[in-house]
């Protein structure tokens, strides 16, 4: 069977355990497979670009924001910013009597992107992150790693199963099948965006 929705793939988890009681917690294993997959998948397709307007020392984060890439700030032509520990920004900050001018550095602050020194008027920021793949559900019954890897999520959801089942000697068997699709997903990512001639 073709696992290409949401549908589907609750249906080939039920069929690969052999079970059609476990309805109502199928959907709790995929939501655990999706935060282990955000954690362990990095590929080209997660890499998004947003604009944020920066006015102010804290800036909110996309809500799908999972790391940075690169923030291009439009300020007298364009400049990266230059990544700091909130430590550091905190140290700038004091040498410079917390004066504003044009940001040149960033941490990421809980769920805010904080800038050195505080803006000192509103500049626009090109950024370029890696997002968290959206959650299937029953509205949203597909999504790029779905359709691309379908094995990800079909072993990474059957791990979740085996401690509910307490069939632990599964978790190895599913571990094992996950890891290795994962790794793989991963390297295609690679070769995806660093193949090609010279």
């Amino acid at each position: 069977m073709a696992i290409s929705t949401y549908a589907e793939l609750k249906t080939s988890i039920a069929d690969f355990l052999n079970r059609d009681d476990l309805t109502s917690s199928i959907a709790t294993f995929i939501s655990l497979a999706e935060s282990n997959i955000n954690r362990d998948v990095r590929h080209w397709r997660m890499q998004t670009r947003s604009t944020l307007s920066i006015s102010s020392q804290y800036t909110a984060l996309p809500t799908d924001w999972l790391e940075a890439g690169r923030i291009t700030l439009q300020a007298n032509g364009t400049s990266e910013l230059s990544l700091a520990s909130s430590a550091a920004l905190g140290i700038q900050r004091a040498v410079n009597n917390n004066s504003s001018g044009i940001p040149t550095s960033y941490a990421i602050n809980g769920s805010d992107l904080e800038v050195q020194p505080s803006p000192d008027g509103t500049y626009t920021a090109d950024v370029l992150y890696t997002a968290r793949t959206p959650a299937l559900s029953d509205s949203n019954t597909t999504n790029w790693l779905l359709t691309y890897a379908p094995d990800v999520y079909l072993y990474g959801t059957l791990i979740h199963t085996a401690p509910y089942l307490k069939d632990d000697a599964r978790t190895t068997v599913w571990a094992a099948l996950y890891n290795a699709a994962v790794t793989n997903l991963n390297k295609d990512s690679e070769k995806a965006v660093s193949g090609g001639s010279g």
